[in-house]
């Protein structure tokens, strides 16, 4: 498959930007897949810590852009556990 491309790429020169775009987006969907499967709300281990996520901070920042809420002045809702 990726000698076809190559040779398709060697004979049309204007494929080689069209390649590189699909390989970078293929490339950040995966790194993003990666970031959301590490975080702080994903339970891969339930024996040892089932509920991880009682243990953040509450100024800790969840979202991956948060543009209008400041995370320093919130405080911790609900009973400690």
């Amino acid at each position: 498959m990726i000698r076809i491309a190559m040779g398709h790429a060697k004979k049309h020169p204007g494929l080689i930007p069209q390649f590189l775009v699909v390989l970078l987006g293929i490339g950040g969907a995966s790194m993003y897949l990666c970031r959301l499967a590490n975080g702080p709300h994903v339970n891969w281990n339930k024996k040892n810590n089932p509920e991880p996520w009682n243990q953040l901070d509450p100024t800790y920042q969840y979202k991956f852009v948060a543009i209008g809420t400041d995370y320093k002045n919130l405080k911790k809702e609900g009973p400690q556990f």
